[in-house]
């Protein structure tokens, strides 16, 4: 007979932290290369998510922003992340610090990046966020 294999809460803890920061790697790296396909993938068709001036903007406003390339990221250094595990999703903060283009302007600055993570249809898709300026 095989051997029993016992998974614990905290084995299944560590799983769903990792799944949800390999998640966070991915958006990096659609940001980074302004992957219109990837992001669409990553973020729910209802996210609210409220920019570092207060506005709230949705899904296809920030698949816009990318396609049209008026947010253009060259470098995003991920500095410190922290994920909470909820019951049905996850809440990932995450300091960065940023280098592009966002239109005419140029970004270099720290930012960090509240965002809450939820699987939908089998599939982790981020469903609000939030960023700020680290002054």
């Amino acid at each position: 007979m095989g051997k029993r294999i016992v998974v614990t809460k905290k084995d299944e803890e560590l799983w769903k932290k990792t799944m949800v920061v390999e998640h966070e790697e991915r958006l990096r790296q659609a940001m980074l290369t302004s992957n219109v396909k990837a992001l669409d993938e990553l973020i729910d068709h209802d996210l609210i998510f409220v920019n570092h001036f207060g506005q709230v903007l949705t899904k296809e406003a920030d698949l816009e922003a990318h396609r049209s390339e008026v947010v253009n990221f060259t470098d995003i250094t991920v500095m410190e992340q922290r994920v909470k595990l909820l019951d049905l999703s996850a809440i990932t903060v995450t300091r960065v610090s940023l280098e592009g283009n966002a239109g005419a302007d140029s970004i270099e600055e720290e930012m960090c990046y509240m965002r809450v993570w939820r699987p939908i249809d089998g599939k982790l898709k981020i469903i609000s966020g939030h960023c700020s300026s680290v002054k």
